[in-house]
C-alpha cells in the first residue's frame, strides 16, 4: 500500500485516478478547492478507509507525508481557465512549486499533468515530445498554456538541481463520464446540445482535427508512467493518435443520439489549434501503453453519462 496524493483529484479525470487507485489497494488523498472538481465525482469513495477528501487550494503549501504525487490541479477548459486567468496561472506555477517541495521533503516521485497545449498551434504534425510548439505567449489562451510549460521548467529543473524523481504526461483531449455538461469542451458541449435538441455549434467550418482518449485509457496510461523506471522522466505524449474532424465527431454524436439537432457555425476562437494529434511512440516503447476504447464505443458510454445528468 502507497500513500498517494491526488491534486485535482474530484475533478473529471482525477476522480477516476482516485478511484482505480483506492481499486489497487492504496491509500489516496484527493486533494481538490471545488473551482472545477465536485464532490459527487469521488463520493463512492467517501466511506473507504484508505480514501480522505480535503478542501485545499495548492497555490498554498500542503503538509502531509506522501509517497507519490499527482498534480492534476488546474482548470482544463477554456471556459474555466479563462474566467480568471491570473489564477489560472498561479494554479500551474505555484501549484507546481508547492507539489514539488512536498515530494522533496518526502522524498516522493511526483506526475505533472501536462497538456497538448503546450505545442501550441503545432507546425509539426503529429506532434512529438521533442517538438518546442508553437505558442502565443500573450493570447487569452496563454494563462493555461504557458502556465503548464513552466510548470513542466520547473519540474526538471527539479530534477536536475534536487534530483527529483519526476514523471511529465502531456495529456491530449480526453472525454468520458464526470466531464461538466458546462465546460465547454467538445465533447461534452455536442453531447449535451445534441440531447437537448439545440443547435450543435461548430466554430470554423469544422475542419479543425482533435484526438480523443477514453478517461480509463488514460489513466491506465498515467499509471504506468508514474510506476515507471526512474530514468522516464517524460514527457510522454498521452493520447489517441486516430485523428477525427470536428465536423465528423459532431455527426457521430447526431447520430449515436438520435438528435435532431442542427449544426450551426461560429467563428473560431483566437489561437485554436488547426490540428492535434500525439505521436505515441515513447508511451509504446517506454511504457507498453497504447489506447484501446475505440472512439465509438468510448462516445456510447459517455452519452449514456450525460442522458442521465440531463434527464436529472
Amino acid at each position: 500500500m502507497k500513500r498517494i496524493i491526488v491534486t485535482g483529484g474530484a475533478g473529471f479525470i482525477g476522480s477516476h485516478i482516485c478511484e482505480r487507485l483506492i481499486g489497487d489497494g492504496h491509500e489516496v488523498l484527493c486533494v481538490d478547492n471545488f473551482f472545477t472538481g465536485r464532490r459527487v465525482n469521488v463520493a463512492p469513495l467517501l466511506d473507504k478507509p484508505t480514501f480522505e477528501l480535503m478542501r485545499h487550494d495548492v497555490t498554498f503549501p500542503l503538509y502531509v507525508e506522501t509517497d507519490e504525487v499527482y498534480n492534476l490541479a488546474c482548470p482544463a477548459s477554456p471556459v474555466h481557465y479563462q474566467f480568471d486567468p491570473v489564477q489560472t496561472t498561479k494554479t500551474s506555477v505555484h501549484g507546481a512549486i508547492n507539489m514539488l517541495g512536498l515530494a522533496k521533503r518526502t522524498r516522493a516521485k511526483i506526475l505533472q499533468s501536462s497538456t497538448s497545449e503546450v505545442y501550441g498551434d503545432p507546425a509539426v504534425h503529429p506532434q512529438v515530445e521533442t517538438y518546442w510548439g508553437n505558442v502565443n505567449p500573450i493570447g487569452p489562451r496563454a494563462c493555461y498554456d504557458e502556465g503548464k510549460r513552466c510548470a513542466e521548467t520547473l519540474f526538471f529543473d527539479y530534477y536536475r538541481q534536487h534530483k527529483l524523481r519526476i514523471r511529465v504526461a502531456r495529456i491530449f483531449n480526453t472525454y468520458g463520464p464526470r466531464m461538466l455538461p458546462n465546460d465547454g469542451r467538445v465533447v461534452s458541449n455536442f453531447i449535451v446540445q445534441a440531447l437537448k435538441g439545440d443547435p450543435i455549434t461548430i466554430y470554423g467550418e469544422g475542419q479543425q482535427t482533435r484526438s480523443f482518449c477514453y478517461v480509463d485509457d488514460l489513466v491506465s496510461g498515467l499509471i504506468k508512467l508514474m510506476d515507471a523506471s526512474d530514468d522516464v522522466t517524460g514527457p510522454v505524449n498521452l493520447g489517441n493518435p486516430v485523428e477525427s474532424t470536428i465536423l465528423e465527431l459532431a455527426e457521430k454524436i447526431i447520430a449515436l443520439t438520435k438528435s435532431k439537432s442542427k449544426i450551426v457555425n461560429k467563428p473560431l476562437p483566437q489561437d485554436d489549434p488547426t490540428r492535434r494529434r500525439p505521436d505515441i511512440s515513447v508511451a509504446k516503447a517506454k511504457l507498453g501503453w497504447a489506447p484501446t476504447v475505440p472512439l465509438d464505443e468510448g462516445l456510447a458510454r459517455t452519452v449514456d453519462y450525460f442522458r442521465r445528468q440531463v434527464a436529472a
